[in-house]
């Protein structure tokens, strides 16, 4: 392969430890184009790795190969790669009674670059480097033969400094059908995967939603930043006696109604559209038994951590400060750049200047159809905490 990416010296030691990332500043030359397939090799040229090129990224190189034998990169090569990915779905996902799930979940399954989220019988996918969107053609018929008849490519909105495509939505196969209907956990919910934020729905707190759901009985529940209710629906599952859905946008209320009457007509249930911040300020005393706080991701750089380290203790103090003597905060932090421990210490700041006493009784995260490669901890991007409030 004369696609070369040759590192200065010393700069090898992430890619021996398989971190999929070699960033623009341990490259001391390159001799390819953007979307190729490169061989990383280290500053006295030994090999070291395969991966995608992208010369306008700060992430040079996302790596998919560490074996130097295995340098035919076929439509073999890659449905090998979406076959395990699929194994272990069927391994750990209860197709009965859920069918929407994520299939592929890029540097978690080894496949940098595209996310691939099943709903019952659609397929929505996202492309994010010029190395996948360049081989698109060759993974819609990988998908294909894997019998996807409904197949959507989601556009990509996200900063050209970390992502290199910027797509339209377009389908590949099959059509829109607007908002249809998917199980989780037994669950219907109503998704649009060309309307819906990220691919229709948010996949990844299906595990914190049925946590929610245990402790959820004769509790008055405010689920904030609600989107379409998927958290309300398992508090009325697991019994709660009045549950509120907060969030800005009013369409994203509406469908938290629509998703709660499909699956309880009588529950005891409201909608409310309104700044989340400000209803936090506002809102009573000793009302909410359970809040659940799940904003959208507050850090979407690096340069925007400090800004959101002060917007989750904003909300999670106030809602120390206004929930009941004994209740629950389901709280969670969706952006990368905040990591686990700053979250910790963030949750921390705000128990504090509450004055209450609080307890973790679990730490939360993405679920298993999400996985993290272990040699790439940025995969880990869902935190939570769920917490005793005296």
């Amino acid at each position: 392969m004369n696609r070369i990416v040759k590192l200065k010296p010393k700069k090898e030691k992430a890619v021996l430890n398989k971190h999929p990332w070699v960033f623009s500043g341990a490259v001391a030359k390159a001799n390819a184009k953007d979307g190729d397939i490169v061989e990383v090799v280290d500053a006295d040229n030994r090999f070291l790795a395969y991966g995608f090129y992208s010369s306008e990224s700060q992430i040079v190189c996302r790596l998919f190969e560490w074996d130097k034998s295995k340098d035919k990169f076929d439509e073999a090569y890659w449905s090998g790669k979406i076959e395990r990915a699929l194994q272990l779905r069927k391994s750990i996902i209860d197709f009965s009674s859920t069918n929407a799930y994520r299939l592929l979940h890029a540097e978690g399954d080894f496949l940098p670059g595209l996310i691939a989220d099943v709903y019952k019988d659609t397929l929505v996918l996202q492309i994010s480097i010029t190395g996948i969107e360049q081989r698109k053609e060759l993974f819609f018929d990988i998908f294909k033969k894997l019998g996807y008849s409904s197949i959507y490519l989601r556009s990509s909105g996200s900063s050209k400094k970390n992502l290199d495509v910027k797509s339209e939505g377009v389908w590949i196969a099959g059509e829109d059908k607007g908002p249809f209907e998917v199980l989780e956990n037994g669950l219907k919910f109503l998704i649009d995967v060309v309307e819906g934020q990220k691919t229709g729905f948010f996949l990844d707190q299906r595990d914190n939603r049925e946590l929610v759901k245990r402790f959820s009985s004769n509790k008055i529940v405010l689920n904030a930043f609600s989107y379409t209710g998927g958290f309300s629906v398992y508090a009325q599952a697991g019994g709660a006696e009045e549950v509120h859905s907060l969030d800005i946008s009013s369409d994203a209320v509406k469908g938290a109604q629509d998703n709660v009457l499909l699956n309880f007509p009588t529950a005891s249930h409201k909608s409310i559209a309104k700044d989340c911040f400000e209803f936090l300020k506002e809102m009573p005393e000793n009302y909410y038994d359970l809040i659940i706080l799940d904003p959208p991701a507050f850090a979407k750089s690096a340069a925007a951590v400090d800004r959101a380290a002060r917007g989750y203790k904003d909300i999670n103090m106030r809602a120390f400060r206004k929930i009941k003597k004994g209740g629950m905060l389901f709280t969670y932090s969706c952006s990368q750049h905040i990591t686990k421990d700053l979250f910790q210490k963030i949750i921390f700041g705000a128990a504090a200047d509450s004055g209450r006493n609080v307890r973790i009784l679990f730490q939360l995260h993405q679920p298993a159809d999400h996985p993290v490669n272990l040699y790439h901890p940025e995969g880990e991007y869902l935190k939570g905490l769920a917490l005793w409030v005296e």
